[in-house]
């Protein structure tokens, strides 16, 4: 009997608690959504998985010379995985939209107004009892109306690392929902003749334009905004690889095998923090409410934005596509070309949202260095 015990004790069924069978099944929860719903995959399977791992009693997966241990302390403590993910976004990135008609950055910018409407949102929540969200712990949370998630992880790395298992999850969890969160508020912040406005056809832009673009940004931030300079740079970096049209096999590296590469551990490393004891707090409820409303007035702002730049341009611009001024590359554009569509059968703007939707890319950056700059 007493080797039974002995035997019993050395089992992982004999120490689960209530919590962290629960945050297993966050996880299966994380993996039925990748995988039968389809919703970002790339990040929510292995983030679902790390949660499984991670919440294994005696494993020892996240603990010092576990596994998830190492991968974070390498890949997210020191911001590495991020800057890794935006160099190869980067080299999937085309800013001919936004050469051709640089006036969308005006909607990219507008867009972020929901990270600092979000960030006096967190402050806010302290007046309820069991929120104490300090100044960092805002701006990390504020950051997820940016619909950036490599964004969002890197701004928590730094200033809320015991939030950024839920700070991850409700920015992946949002941008998987673009499709469903954004058209209601797109319809209702325009009117059916605004929708069916068909912009004219952009300018060709010479491969001399797609080079010195990204130099020309990285001028700009290390002038304006040095504190912006790792997510700009990097992903400058990995634009220029796949313009100057001299270095395929870096840029094809960077787009597909490093990438890759990197999404697997970044999501794992996440996964490592939905440990029960810093997930199942009253602070992940208010995260996720507060995403969801960063995400929402982001939306609002870029359609208002766009509306105005309309009615300026004497009707020449549709204000669907200020929706796309959030981070959410290329979905948000998709989406409002599929808006478009259904007002107008004969009405293409994905390209027209592609503009805004990469300005929305280096506005959330520079918003996530203008928030390091100020609380870092």
């Amino acid at each position: 009997m007493d080797k039974l015990m002995v035997l019993w004790d050395s089992t992982a069924l004999a120490h689960f608690e209530s919590g962290q069978l629960i945050m297993m099944a966050v996880g299966f929860l994380l993996l039925f959504l990748a995988i039968v719903k389809k919703f970002e995959p790339l990040l929510l399977i292995p983030i679902g998985f790390g949660a499984l791992l991670t919440n294994i009693p005696l494993a020892g997966f996240s603990e010092a010379g576990g596994l998830l241990h190492y991968i974070y302390a390498i890949g997210i403590d020191t911001g590495v995985f991020p800057l890794l993910i935006f160099m190869g976004v980067g080299a999937m990135t085309d800013f001919s939209a936004l050469i051709a008609n640089p006036r969308m950055l005006l909607l990219g910018a507008a867009a972020q107004f929901g990270i600092f409407a979000t960030l006096f949102g967190a402050i806010a929540l302290n007046m309820i009892p069991g929120f104490e969200f300090t100044l960092k712990d805002a701006s990390a949370i504020a950051i997820i109306g940016g619909a950036d998630g490599p964004t969002a992880i890197f701004l928590a790395s730094r200033l809320a690392p015991d939030l950024l298992g839920a700070i991850a999850v409700a920015a992946y969890s949002y941008m998987a929902l673009v499709p469903i969160i954004q058209p209601p508020i797109m319809k209702a912040l325009t009117s059916k003749e605004e929708r069916t406005i068909e912009m004219a056809q952009l300018r060709p832009v010479s491969q001399r334009e797609k080079i010195i673009f990204p130099l020309a940004t990285l001028f700009l931030t290390i002038l304006f905004l040095p504190s912006a300079t790792p997510l700009v740079g990097m992903f400058c970096f990995g634009n220029l690889l796949k313009e100057c049209g001299v270095v395929d096999r870096l840029s094809k590296t960077a787009q597909n095998e490093l990438i890759n590469i990197v999404t697997i551990f970044l999501g794992l490393a996440v996964g490592s923090k939905l440990s029960a004891e810093k997930f199942l707090t009253v602070e992940t409820l208010g995260i996720l409410g507060l995403g969801a409303v960063a995400f929402a007035i982001g939306t609002a702002t870029g359609v208002l934005m766009a509306k105005l730049m309309s009615r300026m341009s004497g009707g020449k611009i549709n204000p669907l596509i200020g929706a796309a001024g959030v981070s959410a590359v290329p979905m948000a554009a998709r989406v409002v070309n599929k808006v478009g569509l259904e007002a107008n059968p004969h009405n293409f703007l994905l390209m027209h949202a592609m503009g805004p939707n990469v300005a929305g890319v280096l506005g959330s950056a520079v918003a996530a260095g203008i928030l390091l700059a100020l609380v870092g």
